[in-house]
Parts: structure tokens; C-alpha cells; sequence
């Protein structure tokens, strides 16, 4: 008798969603692409690596893969900060480091001198940008500790103010993507990843389309402050929503950051919608800096490979399909848009 017993397959009308892994039997061409056609500015990343050691690694990682220079959107103030700093420092060609904003003296009603002066700290130290701040309808600051002030509140005009008079862009998240506010019941097609993100609708947290209109007002209030939009102002299942903003506002941008998968099942509307806003997207990755999920990517944007798996995909049920977006294009969203607001600094 053998040592091992084959576990019984569950009845087809009994698998579970979550234990529901798919794999694509078409015998179609399938794509690796080692190395990004073109050298990478990537937008939005964040303190992944604790040490030195790990540093120098991503340093590696980084060649391989074609990363040219990183945004560090460390978020943090104070001692955080120069920490940060002084770590990401060691590669001063590779890596940029952001800065937060200190919401501390909101706690006191004190908010603002104070804010101001670290942040004026923060970029005599080496900061060149602001962020991510986030904001998920409670307000901004952390997930866990948030204030109730949104980026169009008056309270944060002087700080926005000061980061045009300092040319320092300003990466912010606002809300989530509209999956993670629908019923989470069977009609929601990305119910197995919008449950762990849900945004409720409880008195005093703003809804999806509130606190994007919020991002519109700030951006409007403040042209001489440039805003990156990250995860396109989780407007995936709407683009042409982020697309009005663009329109309306030429010193917003947005970044593809952790959106990879909620993109990938409408490859013609992306293609469509990066080719009428090339100027104005940046490549960003937000994920822990594994040689393989920035290969997944590239394969995404730079090809025409259709429905396929691939385990960064795995929170939702869908196949992927890339968006084979012309050489132009890449070569902007890869660094030619990103190199325009990091040269104001």
C-alpha cells in the first residue's frame, strides 16, 4: 500500500471560490520577457527592504530586469524618514526617496506650522516628493490611525502650496477600486479579492466617486502642485473617469502601481485609454521587488499574449490578457513621463 493517500477532488457544483485555480488550456504563444524593452523609472514603490543587505539586492534584482531608478514612497516623517533615507542613500543613482506629511498635530488641533516646517526639513534632507499619502474615505493618514481630513481640505492648501514652491510632486491614493464598494454577494465579479478590501458605507467615510471628486478639487485648487494619481485613482473599472480628470487638469498624472490584474481583462480599452493619455502615465510597480512580478508586467504591457494565469492574478478569478501597447508609448510610461516631474526637482 502506498505511503501516501491521494486526497478526493471535490464535486464540481461543491469548489469553493477561493480554492478555484483555473489554468488555461489554449494552445496559444505564450511570451517571457526577461528584460523591459526600455530602461524603467518605476513610481511607486516602498520601504521593502530592511537592511542593507536587501538593498543591494533589489540593486541587482533591478539590472536584471531593467529597472533603471525607483521611487521610494517612504510616507514617513521624523527619524523614519532619515532612516530611510540614509539606507536608500547608499544607491544614490537608483533610488529616490519621498517623504509624508506629519498629521500628528491634528490629534491636538494644531495642525499646520508644524507640518509645514517637516516638511521643509524632509526636502533640505533629500526628500524630492510627497507620498503616498492615502486616503480610503476616512481621510488621510494611515489605515489604521486617520484624521478625517481629505486633500481638498482647506487645512492642507498651505502644505500643498508649499510642495509647488518646493517642486515636490505629490503621490496620493484615494478610495478603492469599485469592486471593494458593490455587494459582496454573487453578482460581483471580483469578489474574491474586493471582500479583503471592502469599503464600507458607514456615516462619515467617503464613497468611491466622493473621494475621487475630492482628488479634482485639490488638483483644481493647487495647478502649480504636480499630483500622480496612483493605481489610476482606482478608477480601473471606469477609466474614462480618471480619463476626464487628465483632461481637465495638466499637472495630474497617474501611476499603474498594484493594477496590473484589474486591467488585464479589458486589454483593447487599456490599449485605447494609455494611447490617449501617453503623456500622462507612469509605470509603478507597489509590490515586494521579486524578479518575477516585474517580468509579469512587461509582459503585460508589451505584448499581445491572451488569457493566461499567472499567481500575481490569483485574487481574482479572471485570466489576463496583455495590451501589447506601441514602442512610443512603452518608452513613456516606462521613464519619459516620470523623468518630466522628477526634472523639476
Amino acid at each position: 500500500m502506498s505511503g501516501t493517500i491521494a486526497l478526493a477532488q471535490s464535486p464540481p457544483d461543491e469548489i469553493l471560490l477561493k480554492d478555484y485555480k483555473p489554468r488555461s488550456i489554449f494552445k496559444i504563444p505564450e511570451t517571457r520577457v526577461e528584460k523591459a524593452r526600455y530602461p524603467i523609472i518605476d513610481v511607486h514603490s516602498h520601504d521593502y527592504a530592511p537592511t542593507d543587505a536587501q538593498v543591494d539586492q533589489w540593486v541587482r534584482t533591478m539590472d536584471d530586469v531593467g529597472v533603471e531608478k525607483i521611487i521610494i514612497l517612504s510616507g514617513y516623517t521624523g527619524a523614519r524618514f532619515d532612516t530611510a533615507l540614509a539606507k536608500f542613500g547608499k544607491h544614490p543613482k537608483r533610488f529616490i526617496v519621498w517623504c509624508g506629511i506629519d498629521f500628528s498635530g491634528l490629534r491636538e488641533g494644531s495642525f499646520g506650522p508644524a507640518a509645514l516646517a517637516e516638511l521643509e526639513r524632509c526636502h533640505k534632507a533629500g526628500a524630492t516628493g510627497v507620498g503616498e499619502l492615502s486616503d480610503k474615505g476616512r481621510g488621510l493618514g494611515s489605515t489604521s490611525n486617520t484624521f478625517g481630513i481629505h486633500i481638498d481640505d482647506a487645512r492642507m492648501d498651505a502644505i500643498l502650496e508649499k510642495c509647488a514652491d518646493l517642486r515636490m510632486p505629490v503621490n496620493i491614493h484615494v478610495g478603492e477600486d469599485k469592486w471593494m464598494y458593490e455587494p459582496m454577494d454573487a453578482s460581483n465579479d471580483g469578489l474574491m479579492n474586493a471582500w479583503k478590501w471592502r469599503v464600507t458605507n458607514a456615516p462619515g467615510i467617503l464613497q468611491h466617486d466622493e473621494v475621487v471628486a475630492s482628488l479634482g478639487r485639490a488638483v483644481e485648487k493647487h495647478p502649480r502642485t504636480t499630483f500622480i494619481a496612483c493605481h489610476l485613482a482606482n478608477c480601473c473599472s471606469e477609466l474614462d473617469r480618471f480619463g476626464a480628470l487628465l483632461d481637465k487638469y495638466p499637472n495630474l498624472y497617474g501611476d499603474i502601481g498594484a493594477r496590473f490584474a484589474e486591467l488585464a481583462p479589458i486589454p483593447r480599452a487599456v490599449s485605447r485609454f494609455f494611447q490617449k493619455y501617453q503623456d500622462r502615465i507612469c509605470y509603478g510597480t507597489d509590490f515586494n521587488p521579486e524578479p518575477q512580478t516585474y517580468r509579469i508586467t512587461f509582459r503585460l504591457l508589451e505584448t499581445d499574449d491572451e488569457h493566461f494565469y499567472d499567481a500575481y492574478f490569483r485574487k481574482y478569478h479572471w485570466a489576463a490578457h496583455a495590451f501589447a501597447l506601441p514602442d512610443e508609448v512603452l518608452k513613456k510610461v516606462y521613464r519619459e513621463n516620470a523623468s518630466k516631474f522628477l526634472r523639476a526637482n
